[in-house]
């Protein structure tokens, strides 16, 4: 993991897209006023206090750029992306007068009125609460039902991805954010991209490759779902839209609707999906694979086969 803690303050240029914007459409907005609260006692800079103390937080070993400590202040510097189910903000963290700063992707969960949670059903197949009350309220979709769906959502894919950073960083052959934080419904990540700039890593979908760079993200992509399938999930959702390429190297992100393929009836036709998904998009771009013998090795990885 590299070192962040030189970068300097951030800014966000204005028309370029950033982070893990999930489809080919998505709205882009400007920035944002500070969403300041009652509280008297604000920071004399930026938005609010680190929301640190009061957070689930990410896997240890940390990273040395996570901000832990609680002089920290956050400062949204905008909208990145609106999503199917989440709005992401770029937030910096930093300790006034230090140049100890990090840039984090606030993945903010919105009610289950949105796309994503009017498809759950499939997904949330052996990932149930146990309380009756919660599974009667999310099944009704009451206003309590929604915000518990969407706690789910963000309760899973912070779970999703502390485990796999944890295998990523053993095996070096998967590589998601780190996931900072976890409060309520808001996902704090590392942003993957330029801290200086607040520009992100391009989504695989806008890269443009030599045959030899091609090749070596597919066989990157490969590597990463035999990870997941040797761990006997699978991304759900995988596409070249929530894929991003950053110093060479494929970053899996957007993970809330991950499958534990064993406990989900539908496991393998979900390891279909992400296969068939992934595999057309390099086949459009010249690259001769083989979707089908990648799938049967997967099934059998993950021990449905």
């Amino acid at each position: 993991m590299r070192e962040h803690d030189s970068f300097g303050p951030a800014t966000v240029r204005r028309g370029r897209r950033k982070f893990d914007d999930d489809d080919a459409n998505f709205l882009k907005r400007g920035r944002l006023e500070p969403q300041l609260t009652e509280d008297p006692d604000l920071p004399e800079t930026g938005d609010r206090w680190s929301t640190w103390d009061g957070s689930l937080k990410g896997p240890e070993p940390r990273p040395d750029w996570v901000r832990t400590e609680y002089g920290a202040v956050d400062t949204e510097l905008g909208m990145l992306k609106t999503g199917k189910e989440a709005d992401v903000f770029l937030v910096r963290r930093a300790v006034p007068d230090t140049d100890k700063i990090s840039m984090l992707a606030a993945k903010r969960y919105r009610d289950g009125d949105h796309k994503l949670f009017h498809r759950d059903a499939g997904y949330l197949e052996g990932r149930r609460v146990r309380r009756s009350r919660e599974n009667r309220a999310m099944a009704s979709r009451s206003a309590f039902g929604k915000e518990m769906i969407a706690q789910q959502w963000a309760v899973a894919e912070f779970g999703a991805l502390s485990h796999l950073w944890h295998v990523g960083l053993e095996s070096g052959l998967v590589r998601v954010p780190y996931p900072v934080q976890l409060i309520g419904t808001e996902l704090m990540l590392e942003f993957i991209g330029d801290w200086e700039t607040g520009e992100a890593a391009p989504r695989l979908a806008q890269v443009r490759a030599d045959p030899d760079q091609l090749a070596d993200l597919w066989r990157q992509m490969t590597d990463a779902l035999s990870v997941l399938a040797r761990a006997q999930v699978a991304h759900g959702d995988l596409s070249p839209y929530n894929t991003l390429v950053h110093d060479g190297r494929l970053v899996l992100i957007d993970l809330p609707q991950i499958v534990d393929v064993v406990a989900n009836p539908q496991g393998g036709d979900f390891i279909a999906r992400d296969v068939r998904n992934v595999a057309a998009w390099f086949t459009q771009r010249g690259l001769k694979v083989d979707a089908d013998e990648l799938l049967e090795r997967l099934l059998y990885e993950a021990g449905l086969r």
